[in-house]
């Protein structure tokens, strides 16, 4: 990401990285970016033409972040790589969660991402599971209860790590 980008791009882009992680999405306006840079808000133009422009740079980070949690929990070891995807994969999005909420909510624009981001996010699930349809619905599963858990849907004192392990279980089960 930061390759295809100035370095006062950069500059923007991690003070729009402190606003979404400290006050959630709703606080990423271009006006309060300026602010924070100090700088008057039609001075961030210079470098991207919109918000939205500003949250594709923040959901490539994120997902590379990702991908490499993913990749690092995979060459950790054989003994129980999904475990290790699901831990990683959770650990993330809890540790970063407008980040992950930005990188995974609404229509991805796959279009602006850097080539190869998102397969190189998906696949060590997708190798993990042998099957790009398996790997959809083991997200799908993973995503679900991280959000559930970002909400505070599941009940005070719940154990998730069960439930964890069950899911990736059943999902992963040899077809």
């Amino acid at each position: 990401m930061a390759d295809r980008l100035s370095p006062r791009a950069r500059q923007i882009v991690a003070a729009a990285r402190e606003l979404l992680e400290k006050d959630g999405a709703d606080a990423l306006t271009m006006r309060r970016l300026a602010d924070r840079l100090g700088i008057r808000a039609p001075s961030l133009y210079k470098h991207f033409p919109d918000k939205a422009a500003v949250e594709v740079e923040l959901i490539a980070e994120g997902m590379e972040e990702l991908a490499r949690a993913l990749e690092a929990a995979e060459a950790a070891g054989p003994d129980d790589v999904m475990a290790g995807l699901g831990a990683a994969y959770r650990a993330y999005a809890l540790a970063h969660p407008h980040l992950y909420r930005l990188t995974t909510s609404g229509p991805l624009p796959r279009d602006l991402l850097p080539p190869g981001l998102e397969d190189r996010t998906a696949m060590p699930l997708v190798r993990a599971v042998g099957d790009a349809d398996r790997a959809r619905a083991v997200w799908a599963f993973a995503h679900g209860m991280v959000v559930l858990e970002l909400d505070g849907r599941f009940p005070p004192g719940a154990d998730l790590d069960p439930a964890w392990r069950a899911g990736l279980t059943s999902l992963t089960w040899p077809a």
